[in-house]
Parts: structure tokens; sequence; C-alpha cells
């Protein structure tokens, strides 16, 4: 599934040639998403002019006059901006095409992504109002980790995984800023101290700012908005490396376990 630095580098790549122009209309060619698109959306968007397009978490907000077109990519969804004219693929769910000709394409062979319209504040929106910080923000830090994680008993990788406590950050992010920390990722998030959060508050912001760069973390089905594949997973210390050597301490062989159903990977000499 794409991951925040996947839904991050789709953002930086369309915004540069969406914003500031007006939308000739919004071409629905199959409404059946995660859930149905909403009928007449063309006649919401249709002359308004796109002024921004921002990211919350895992959705793309592409913010207009009279309101915000909300996305999720799904597992397999993809955004490209492409001239109008161009025969749409087989999975090509919707366009919104611009009055200069040029469109924004959504591609989801799979159909678990959505496009919500939201009128008003969209941080109330029922699929956002609950997330927690952005990883990046000041409010995001070892402080904050400590104080939300007393008294629970889950393991740590599942608790910077819950969206509720911060954003953005998937299974393989969790994994390496864990490494990056020196932490194992099934002990208890409760018995984790401060300074130790502090450390990995800044690991799981760094490997994410990493992985940004980078253009993402190569998956079976994302490319980035011009196509081009991502290349983080070069950089992975210990996601997708069972049974291969610590490239930190060298003698420890990278161990593979489950945790919330997921596969978790952790050098066992590194991480305690």
């Amino acid at each position: 599934m794409p991951e925040l630095p996947e839904v991050e580098t789709t953002r930086l790549g369309i915004a540069p040639y969406l914003v500031g122009k007006r939308v000739a209309r919004l071409e629905v060619r199959d409404p059946r998403l995660r859930w149905p698109v909403p009928a007449g959306l063309s006649d919401r968007v249709a002359g308004d002019t796109l002024s921004a397009v921002e990211r919350r978490a895992k959705y793309l907000l592409l913010r207009l006059g009279r309101g915000t077109l909300l996305v999720h990519l799904g597992m397999s969804g993809s955004m490209r901006v492409l001239p109008a004219a161009r025969t749409p693929e087989r999975h090509a769910h919707w366009d919104m095409v611009m009055a200069d000709g040029t469109c924004l394409r959504y591609t989801d062979p799979r159909r678990f992504g959505s496009l919500h319209w939201v009128e008003g504040a969209v941080e109330r929106h029922p699929l956002l109002a609950q997330l927690g910080p952005e990883p990046f923000a000041d409010t995001f830090d070892g402080g904050y980790l400590y104080r939300h994680s007393r008294g629970r008993r889950l393991a740590v990788k599942a608790f910077i995984m819950d969206s509720r406590v911060v954003v953005g950050v998937g299974n393989i992010y969790a994994s390496e800023a864990l490494f990056r920390a020196g932490i194992h990722p099934a002990r208890a998030a409760g018995r984790v101290g401060r300074q130790r959060y502090a450390v990995l508050a800044e690991a799981v912001a760094a490997v994410l700012r990493e992985a940004i760069e980078a253009g993402g973390t190569t998956l079976r089905d994302f490319t980035s908005s011009e196509g081009r594949p991502g290349y983080f997973r070069q950089q992975l210390s210990v996601y997708g490396r069972g049974g291969e050597r610590c490239r930190r301490c060298t003698q420890g062989r990278i161990n593979v376990i489950r945790l919330g159903q997921r596969a978790t990977y952790y050098c066992p000499r590194c991480q305690r």
C-alpha cells in the first residue's frame, strides 16, 4: 500500500502542473471505488480553480474554491498528469480535466481508493477527524510518544503504526525507525523510556524524510506521478533482509517475526 512518502511524492509530482489552473470537468468512468464516487461531482467542481494540492496523512487534498476533493490511493492507486486526449487505461476510473487540456488521471486496479467531496473544514471529515499529528509536526516528539504510551501493553511497533498516535508510519518505515533507535519492535510501548522515545521520534521523521527525498519505497504497485518507481528500498537496513547480516553490528542476522499479522524485521543484537 502506498505510504506517506509515496503519497507525498505524488503530491510533489502533480502540484506544479495543476495549481492555479481552472477545472473544466470531472469525468468519472467507474464510480465503484471503496466508497461510491458522489453523483453530480462534476457540476460541483467545473469552473473552479485548483488553489493547492496538500496532504494529510495518506490522503491528498485538492483544494478548490467551493470545497475540497479528498483522495485516497488505496492499495494500488496512482495519479498522473496527462494530456486529456490520451486514451484511458483499463482501470482509469476518473479524470479531472483542466481548461488547458491537461488532466489528472486516477488509476486503481483494485479499486480500494476513494474520492470524496468536502465542503467546509476538511479536517472535520470522519476520515481525518481522529488522526494523530504528522510525523514532521512540532508537536510530535519523544515527550508526546512517552505520554501517550504510558500503561500501553501493545508492541511499540504497533503503537507507532497507530494513525491515532501518529500518521504515516507504515510497516516498512516502522521497522526501519525502530532499528535506528535500537528498540526491539515487540517491546511493550509502556516500557520504553522518555529518552528512547526521543530517539525514536527523530528516527521516524528522518526515515520518512529520506524516503520522500528518494521518491518513496518501491512496492509492487507504486510508481511516482511521472511513472518512475521509488528507490528508498536500496537504503533499507532491515526490512526485507531476513537472515542477512546486520549492516550496523555485522555480527547479528536480521530476524523476522509476525506482529499484528505483519512481517517485522529487526537485529537481535542491536535492538533491545
